[in-house]
């Protein structure tokens, strides 16, 4: 099974829908990430350094990017374990290359609601 982890810098939600403006890149991540994680031979998460820190502290490899390079080596993907992109959001194309889905597919505009704080609904 393919596994994507995905660690971000402190943020009050997962979807860029917060703040003074719209993040674009993070509501992409976020409609990817819906799409990935109803694979079924595919474990994608992510986790936010505000909630999430004892992940952050218990992944070593993690750990150490982040006490060597400071928050700035944020946001973090690990494909299978293995450092796959550091400092960016991973483009709609490598997730493409890593799970098998095509590009056109993840582009789309997943038919959920997405509320503040990240939660899906149907």
């Amino acid at each position: 099974m393919k596994a994507i982890q995905m660690y971000e810098p402190a943020m009050c939600c997962p979807t860029g829908l917060c703040g003074p403006s719209i993040d674009t890149d993070l509501l992409r991540i976020s409609f990817i990430m819906h799409h990935v994680q109803n694979q079924p031979t595919i474990t994608a998460e992510r986790f936010n350094v505000t909630n999430h820190p004892d992940v952050f502290v218990e992944n070593q490899q993690v750990n150490q990017l982040v006490m060597e390079e400071g928050m700035d080596c944020l946001p973090i993907t690990l494909v299978d374990g293995l450092l796959a992109v550091k400092g960016r959001y991973p483009t709609t194309e490598e997730f493409s290359e890593w799970t098998g889905i095509p590009t056109e597919e993840l582009a789309k505009k997943p038919k959920i609601r997405l509320n503040i704080k990240g939660d899906v609904s149907k």
